[in-house]
């Protein structure tokens, strides 16, 4: 029996479940499934919004242009998943925490796999640019004890909100990004500078949609931090300026209460030379709480 048969010819009121039917063969179950809500979705929508012709066309247009604006080093899909929160929402549920864990946020485009291994108390910033910082802390099961050869990858963007690879031959290769790894007791520190808020790309279709929502394309100073050790789930998170004047507007939603960090300003030239930095600087502490790992 054909689906028309099963559940009527096509009709404004039971456009989605014809269109699901017509999918019963599909050979993956779970492309299947996802393709039923993503449809019921979907439909629902356009049933409520009830677009003009005009406007169909112009959504397929916005979407025509994002997909031109990708290339080999900007995804601005991406981009319209930041700006919509399903990118923080998708790394919510597959980065569900136990009580007391840190709570992750999105990785960013801006991550450099192979960051020097650097030794524990570096500076990485190479250029001197900008106001000194000191960014401390320990790396913690959640019961509290310390967590040794833990390995921090951390990278941030300079004091005009700039990361090393927006800016090739302006800045060093591999500033202000670091590798570290935790001794026995646990500890962490390095020094870099105190980061600025920046812009996500704004130049597309993205950047146009956020101005017409009246919105801006800001995301608030942060440092970004990749934590992994044997045993534990791996940590993808930042610790945000709570002063920023953009903290609690987020363009991409990532900024969770957990993850403010008092950025301290010393002026004390006794304290600045006990952590090898310039007064005034800003001190960072933070400490991060690693979930053990499920048996596989």
């Amino acid at each position: 029996m054909s689906n028309e048969h099963e559940y009527g010819y096509f009709t404004e009121e039971n456009s989605a479940e014809v269109v699901v039917a017509r999918n019963k063969n599909a050979g993956d179950e779970r492309l299947k499934q996802v393709m039923e809500v993503i449809t019921r979705k979907l439909h629902e929508a356009v049933k409520e919004i009830e677009p003009t012709q005009e406007e169909w066309f112009a959504a397929i247009m916005f979407l025509t242009e994002t997909g031109q604006m990708c290339n080999e080093w900007r995804q601005e899909y991406i981009l319209l998943s930041d700006i919509l929160g399903v990118s923080m929402l998708v790394d919510a549920i597959n980065n569900r925490k136990p009580s007391g864990a840190s709570e992750s946020t999105v990785l960013g485009p801006f991550h450099v796999d192979d960051a020097p291994e650097l030794p524990m108390g570096a500076d990485i910033c190479l250029d001197r640019k900008g106001e000194p910082m000191f960014v401390h802390g320990r790396i913690l099961d959640t019961e509290g004890h310390p967590i040794a050869g833990a390995k921090i990858d951390v990278w941030q963007a300079n004091d005009e909100g700039f990361y090393d690879v927006q800016q090739k031959g302006l800045q060093p290769d591999f500033n202000l990004r670091g590798v570290f790894r935790t001794g026995e007791d646990g500890r962490y520190w390095f020094r870099g500078v105190k980061p600025k808020y920046y812009p996500i790309p704004d130049d597309g279709p993205v950047g146009k949609l956020l101005g017409a929502l009246g919105r801006h394309p800001n995301r608030p100073a942060h440092l970004h931090y990749i934590i992994s050790a044997d045993g534990f789930d791996a940590l993808t998170t930042h610790i945000f300026d709570p002063d920023d004047p953009y903290i609690n507007s987020d363009a991409v939603f990532g900024v969770k209460k957990s993850l403010l960090a008092e950025f301290r300003k010393v002026e004390d030239a006794e304290a600045a030379a006990a952590v090898d930095v310039e007064a005034p600087f800003y001190d960072v502490a933070f400490d991060f709480v690693l979930s053990h790992a499920k048996p596989k």
